[in-house]
């Protein structure tokens, strides 16, 4: 069985150069996302920030940190200033509501957060994430907020199953990513496209991602 290190290499060599690789390490020891560290992964994704402070303390600035969980979810704890601090983007920011308390918090430690918006591309209602038909104007809204910067746009496909599922969904994403980029909006940098997890990433990159979340392809299927 190939090593985490040896996973991250073979993944980093598919990549282009502008392309960012994000190692999404729920439920990952330290010791295993530091060894991914020092394969060459610089950016490092927590869903959960209890685990993200327990991996924090082990490794600390060596990368970037991206929360990529679900701040609804874990609002209470996301929101703690000290928290906050930790984190040097927060990928899933989907309504004006938490944008705004997000924007409250960082502005009460200083701290500018770059933020992705993410776009529900299959329109499921199940599913976290601002629909298409809205994003413009809910960027529109975030935008005049001080204390975040949207840096651009991010949306999952389906976990499992054929990965050409997810191509409808890239594509859409694709072209409202170009749409509002074109609109030139204060304060919106559209530099980001996140897309595409361990089974769709190739997908996503024929479609115009540079940021991909790899989590099982580098670090294995978890143990129950």
């Amino acid at each position: 069985m190939p090593t985490i290190k040896e996973n991250v290499l073979e993944t980093l060599k598919e990549l282009p150069n502008e392309v960012q690789l994000v190692a999404a390490a729920k439920g990952r020891k330290p010791e295993e996302i530091l060894e991914a560290i020092e394969a060459g992964v610089k950016i490092i994704g927590e869903n959960y920030i209890k685990e993200a402070k327990k991996a924090y303390i082990a490794i600390g600035k060596k990368v970037k940190w991206h929360f990529i969980g679900i701040p609804q979810i874990e609002k209470h704890d996301l929101l703690r200033r000290k928290n906050l601090k930790l984190f040097d983007m927060i990928e899933t920011i989907d309504c004006l509501e938490m944008a705004e308390e997000v924007d409250k918090n960082c502005a009460r430690i200083d701290k500018v957060m770059p933020i992705l918006i993410e776009i529900n591309s299959g329109k499921e209602p199940q599913k976290f994430g601002v629909m298409p038909k809205d994003t413009k104007e809910l960027i529109e809204e975030i935008s005049v907020l001080s204390s975040l910067k949207i840096m651009g746009l991010m949306t999952m496909g389906p976990r499992f199953g054929n990965p050409e599922n997810s191509r409808p969904y890239f594509i859409k994403t694709k072209k409202l990513f170009d749409q509002i980029k074109k609109m030139d909006l204060p304060d919106v940098e559209m530099k980001y496209l996140s897309m595409g997890m361990t089974n769709s990433y190739r997908t996503a990159l024929e479609e115009g991602a540079n940021m991909v979340r790899v989590g099982t392809k580098i670090f294995r299927e978890r143990k129950q």
